[in-house]
């Protein structure tokens, strides 16, 4: 595997170093001290400061006024946002813009887009569905206006209701990020028929409510509620394969997150063990301290491995002796299962003084666990590559 960036992609990396590098992750209270959100609002001046270096729209073309980069410049840019605990939409924002203009219309893509690059929209989704476990696109349905038994005619099932006179949603999406603060949040859904679709709903839009709910790391997500939601032809995507390349590619990003976030703390851990002396001695010199950080050095370089795999096929869209999906199925475990490790290890070698409330330990460890449970439990994903592997025998 040749995994060497292009010089785009490197000064991409580059350009987010600079913006993260005044970035403090306890500048918030510590989730572990606060009964509820430890903010009401997003990180705004790194928000701004992500749209003045053209961070925002990385993956959008030069016709809206994007850097015309793939998912994997922009995984390599969320690595280094969670070295900081980086308190911005980054990931929702990016996929679903960039979702939009790969499959929206062009009407749509051209007044959402430009405003979301420049950092004067803010994008987020739904994808967790009502609880989490089930699908998001079954949460929510979708049905042509005035079809009041819910029936998809014709029409509906190919494009739209006849007349163009929109569609209904109604459900429930539960922990989406920063909806409060959102201008407009992509809702998977599905039709009578069960062809899963993508709405674009302005927050404010009648019909949507929204109820506090707060993340592990101490961030404010929302369940939102659509009653009888009405949404315009060009705001409900029904291409094929929309929702899917979305829902992997924010599994992908996630897992860049959770790369990011382990290489910051096994850097945390090195310079602690390298530090703290027993028996006149730096505790990384004992042999089972080196042991336990070695395991999780290979955990990342796992991790590492797979992410770019699979970002490379979302980008490429190349072919392989499975779906796009196995890789990500893939690297979701590895996330899943080796930020945990990871955590969890650091932990322990930093002994008591990794629970100060004064030590950003455990920040990162109630990220991690954030992170772990984002878009479902490595078990999930197992199962999900078990049937890939039924579908598609290898050899």
């Amino acid at each position: 595997m040749d995994f060497t960036f292009t010089e785009e992609q490197q000064a991409a990396v580059e350009a987010a170093r600079a913006v993260f590098s005044d970035v403090a992750p306890d500048r918030t209270p510590s989730p572990a001290l606060t009964p509820g959100a430890v903010a009401e609002d997003i990180d705004r001046h790194l928000w701004h400061e992500l749209a003045r270096t053209d961070l925002l729209g990385l993956t959008l073309s030069p016709e809206h006024g994007g850097a015309g980069l793939d998912p994997i410049a922009l995984c390599l840019v969320l690595r280094e946002s969670a070295k900081v605990l980086a308190r911005v939409p980054l990931l929702e924002s990016c996929a679903v813009a960039t979702a939009v203009e790969r499959y929206g219309e062009r009407t749509l893509a051209a007044e959402l887009l430009p405003r979301a690059g420049r950092g004067e929209l803010i994008l987020t989704v739904g994808a967790n569905g009502r609880s989490g476990h089930d699908p998001a696109e079954l949460a929510v349905s979708a049905r042509p206006c005035g079809d009041g038994d819910g029936s998809d005619g014709a029409d509906g099932e190919t494009g739209g209701p006849s007349g163009g006179s929109g569609w209904v949603l109604d459900g429930v999406q539960s922990a989406v990020p920063w909806a409060q603060v959102a201008d407009w949040i992509a809702v998977p859904a599905h039709t009578a028929g069960g062809r899963p679709v993508l709405a674009l709903v302005p927050r404010t839009r009648d019909g949507v409510t929204l109820a506090d709910q707060v993340s592990t790391s101490g961030e404010r997500l929302a369940e939102v509620r659509l009653e009888a939601v009405r949404v315009e032809p060009r705001e409900l995507i029904d291409a094929a394969g929309c929702w899917d390349w979305l829902r992997s590619l924010l599994t992908t990003g996630t897992c860049a997150l959770a790369l990011g976030l382990g290489e910051r703390v096994l850097a945390m851990t090195a310079e602690y063990t390298g530090r703290r002396e027993q028996f006149g001695f730096p505790v990384a010199t004992f042999q089972a301290v080196a042991v336990q950080a070695a395991d999780r050095y290979i955990d990342l370089r796992a991790m590492e491995a797979t992410l770019w795999q699979a970002a490379w096929r979302i980008s490429t869209d190349a072919g392989g002796p499975l779906p796009a999906s196995g890789d990500v199925a893939v690297a979701k475990i590895w996330a899943s299962d080796g930020v945990r490790r990871v955590v969890q290890t650091a932990q322990h070698l930093h002994g008591g003084f990794g629970a100060d409330t004064d030590y950003p330990l455990h920040r990162y460890h109630a990220w991690a666990k954030q992170i772990e449970l984002s878009l479902g439990p490595a078990a999930a994903h197992e199962e999900a590559l078990g049937d890939l592997l039924a579908a598609h025998p290898l050899g």
